[in-house]
C-alpha cells in the first residue's frame, strides 16, 4: 500500500516541437499536465464527454435507421458536432414549445382575440386576471380606482369558479386581488401560428436526428478516438506559449523520470524536474497489490487521500470484510454466500476484452505495470471491477464462516457444546456485555490505527506526537474499561489512567506546535475538545453488536415460526415450515448483506477516514491515449 512520489517536470522547447512532444507524451501516458494557460477547464489527461452525450443523444432517438458499417463515407468529427448541434437546438424549440402551450392554456379562457397596435391603444395596455368569484367585491373596488385613472375593465367569461377579467390601463393595477395571468404580447392567433411553426422544426429536427442514427455503430467504435483528439487539443491548451518557445508542466511518476529524461534529450527539449515543495498540491496516485485492489476502490469511493498523506487500501480491505462478518453472524449465512461466489468466480475473473495490448486505464490507482514496458512508455493490461473484488468477497466469505463459527451461529441454530462444532464456539451472542465489549475493542483498535497511521506520515516525528497522544489515550481508555469490567485485570485500570493522562498532555502540547506558546496551549486545549469525538466513535463501533444481534435473533425467530407450523399441522404444516424457512432466511440474509455494507462502509469512511485522514486530495489523471473500440 503506497502513495506513488510524484516529481513535478518542466519542458521547455522551440513552438515548432510543442506538437510532436504532446504527441509523444499523449502516446507515453504516464503524466498528468499542469495547466499554465488557456482554459483552465480544459480536458487535459481524462476523457471528454462531448462523443458519449452524443452518441447517447443518438442512442435515445424514437425512430432508428439501418446501421452503416463502411466507413468511407464517415467522419466521427462531423456526427459529433452535428449530433450536439441538434441536441441543444431540440432543447431550445421544445422549451419554446412548452412555453407557447402555457400561454395559450392561458389565454383561453379570454376567448380568440387579438390586439390592437400600441398606436391604436393610445398608450392603454390589456392585463389579464382570472379572479375567483369569492374575490370579484374586492376587483370592484379595485376597478373603481382604474376607472378613476381613465382605464376600464370587462369581464370576457365566467365559468364555475372563476371570473375572466380583462382591465384597460396604462400601468399594471396595483393591489389586485390575485396577480395578473402572463399571455405576452401575442394574441391566441399568431400563438397557434408560432406553435405550429415550432413543432414542424422539431419534426425536422427529429428527422435529421433519425438520419444520423445510421452511424451509431461507427460513432461508438470511434469514441475513443474521439476523446483521444480532445484530451489532444485539451493539453495544447495547457502550455505557456511565448514565441518562439513554450513551457509544459506535468507530474510525474519517479520511476518514469529517467524515460522522459531520455524522450526529451532525443527531441532536444530542455528537461528539468524537482520533487514537489510543501506548499504544493499534487494528485494523488496510488498503487496497491492486485489482492487489495478493492480496498482502494473503497476508500475512492468516499474520498481520494491528500498526496501528503498515506493509503488506507489494505487496512479498509481487512477490516471491511472483519464488520461485515460481525453484522452477518451467521456461518450458515456465510456458507450460502460462499456457495454464490464459487457460482460466479469465473465470471468475475473475465478480461474486459479479448484483446490486453491496448492502453487503458483502468480504477482509481491508475495501470497496472507489466515487465514489458519499454522506452516508448509503459503497456498496461486492464482489471475489470469483478477481478479488483474477487479477493475482497472471497475474504468477506472465510472471515464470516470463521466468525459465525466463534459464534455458534448456523442459520440461527447453536451446536451442542459436546460437539465439535460447539467447542469451537467461543462468543456467546446472548452475553450482551461480553459481546459489547468485543465491538468497543475493535472500535478502539481502528481508531488507535488510524492515528499510528497518521502519525507515521509526518517527516518530523515530532508533528506526529498529537496523534501518537489520541492513540495513547484511546488504548489507555480501552485499558480502563476493561479493568473495571473484569476484576482479575483491574491493576489495568492504573495503567491506563497513567496512559490517558500523557496521551492528552501531548495533545495539549503538540496539536499547535508551530504556533507561539500562548495560541500553542490554546490550540492544545481546543484539540481537547474531540475528546467527546473520540469517546463518541468508539462507542459507534456497538452498531456491529446490534446488528449481529438483530441478525440472529431473526433468524431463531424464523426458526422457531417453522417449527411451531410444523408441529401444529402434521402434515402439510412441513411446507409451510419449508416455505418460511426459505424466505424467512432469505430475507435475513439479504438484510444482514445490505446492513454488511452499508455499516461496514460507515465505520471506515466515517469514524476511521475521521482520525486517519487528515486531508482530501484528487486523483491522478494520466494524459494517455486509449486503445481499442467499445463495440467491436
Amino acid at each position: 500500500m503506497s502513495i506513488v512520489a510524484l516529481e513535478r517536470a518542466t519542458f521547455v522547447g522551440l513552438s515548432s516541437e510543442k506538437e510532436q512532444l504532446l504527441d509523444d507524451l499523449h502516446r507515453f501516458g504516464s503524466l498528468e499536465i499542469i495547466p499554465l494557460g488557456g482554459d483552465g477547464q480544459a480536458t487535459v489527461g481524462g476523457p471528454s464527454t462531448r462523443s458519449r452525450d452524443a452518441l447517447k443523444f443518438l442512442l435515445a432517438s424514437p425512430q432508428r435507421r439501418h446501421q452503416v458499417h463502411d466507413r468511407s463515407q464517415f467522419d466521427a468529427a462531423e456526427v459529433e458536432q452535428r449530433a450536439l448541434e441538434l441536441q441543444t437546438q431540440i432543447q431550445s424549440l421544445e422549451s419554446q414549445r412548452d412555453d407557447l402551450l402555457l400561454r395559450l392554456e392561458a389565454a383561453k379562457p379570454f376567448g380568440d382575440f387579438s390586439f390592437a397596435s400600441p398606436e391604436q391603444m393610445g398608450g392603454l395596455r390589456l392585463w389579464f386576471y382570472v379572479v375567483p368569484h369569492k374575490d370579484v367585491i374586492k376587483l370592484k373596488q379595485h376597478a373603481e380606482l382604474v376607472a378613476e385613472k381613465g382605464g376600464a375593465w370587462e369581464v370576457a367569461a365566467r365559468d364555475q369558479r372563476f371570473c375572466y377579467v380583462v382591465v384597460v390601463s396604462a400601468e399594471e393595477p396595483k393591489d389586485m386581488p390575485v396577480p395578473r395571468e402572463r399571455i405576452g404580447s401575442r394574441s391566441p392567433i399568431e400563438l397557434r401560428r408560432r406553435l405550429e411553426e415550432v413543432e414542424l422544426a422539431i419534426e425536422d429536427t427529429q428527422a435529421e436526428r433519425a438520419y444520423l442514427t445510421r452511424w451509431c455503430l461507427l460513432l461508438a467504435r470511434s469514441l475513443q478516438e474521439l476523446e483521444n483528439a480532445a484530451a489532444r487539443a485539451g493539453a495544447a491548451q495547457q502550455t505557456s506559449d511565448l514565441e518562439p518557445v513554450f513551457a509544459l508542466e506535468a507530474w510525474v511518476p519517479c520511476e518514469h523520470i529517467d524515460e522522459l529524461a531520455e524522450l526529451a534529450n532525443k527531441r532536444g527539449i530542455v528537461f528539468e524536474h524537482r520533487p514537489p515543495a510543501p506548499g504544493e498540491d499534487p494528485p494523488t496516485l496510488m498503487r496497491n497489490e492486485a489482492r487489495v485492489e478493492a480496498g482502494e476502490d473503497l476508500v475512492t469511493f468516499y474520498m481520494t487521500p491528500g498526496y501528503w498523506t498515506w493509503d488506507p487500501s489494505s487496512i479498509v480491505f481487512v477490516s471491511f470484510a472483519i464488520f461485515f462478518a460481525m453484522i452477518l453472524a451467521d456461518a450458515g449465512y456465510g456458507l450460502v454466500l460462499g456457495l454464490g461466489l464459487l457460482f460466479i468466480w469465473r465470471r468475475l475473473g473475465r478480461p474486459a476484452n479479448d484483446d490486453l495490448s491496448g492502453n487503458m486505464y483502468d480504477g482509481p490507482s491508475g495501470p497496472s505495470r507489466n515487465a514489458q514496458d519499454g522506452p516508448e512508455g509503459p503497456s498496461y493490461r486492464t482489471r475489470t471491477t469483478g477481478q479488483r473484488f474477487r479477493p475482497m468477497l472471497l475474504l468477506i466469505v472465510l472471515v464470516s464462516v470463521l466468525y459465525g463459527v466463534l459464534v455458534g451461529s448456523y442459520f440461527g441454530l447453536t451446536p451442542s457444546p459436546d460437539s465439535l462444532l460447539g467447542r469451537l464456539q467461543l462468543l456467546d451472542m446472548n452475553n450482551s456485555a461480553l459481546m459489547m465489549g468485543v465491538a468497543v475493542l475493535v472500535g478502539g483498535i481502528h481508531v488507535i490505527l488510524a492515528n499510528v497511521m497518521d502519525a507515521r506520515r509526518y517527516n518530523d516525528w515530532q508533528d506526529g506526537l498529537a496523534s501518537w497522544g489520541w492513540a495513547a489515550a484511546v488504548g489507555g481508555g480501552l485499558l480502563v474499561g476493561a479493568g473495571a469490567a473484569i476484576p482479575a485485570v483491574e491493576p489495568l485500570k492504573v495503567i491506563g489512567a497513567v496512559m490517558v493522562v500523557i496521551g492528552l498532555l501531548m495533545v495539549v502540547g503538540y496539536t499547535a506546535r508551530h504556533e507561539k506558546p500562548l495560541r500553542r496551549l490554546l490550540g492544545g486545549m481546543l484539540g481537547l475538545t474531540k475528546v467527546s469525538a473520540a469517546f463518541g466513535d468508539v462507542l459507534s463501533y456497538l452498531r456491529l453488536f446490534a446488528l449481529g444481534l438483530a441478525s440472529a435473533s431473526l433468524a431463531t425467530a424464523f426458526n422457531d415460526m417453522a417449527s411451531d407450523i410444523h408441529g401444529g399441522l402434521p402434515r402439510i404444516g412441513l411446507l409451510f415450515a419449508l416455505l418460511v424457512l426459505l424466505f424467512g432466511h432469505s430475507l435475513n440474509l439479504v438484510l444482514g448483506v445490505s446492513s454488511g455494507v452499508i455499516h461496514g462502509l460507515r465505520l471506515n469512511v466515517i469514524e476511521f477516514f475521521n482520525w486517519g485522514l487528515k486531508d482530501d486530495g484528487r486523483r491522478f489523471t494520466p494524459f494517455r491515449r486509449k486503445e481499442g473500440s467499445t463495440w467491436n
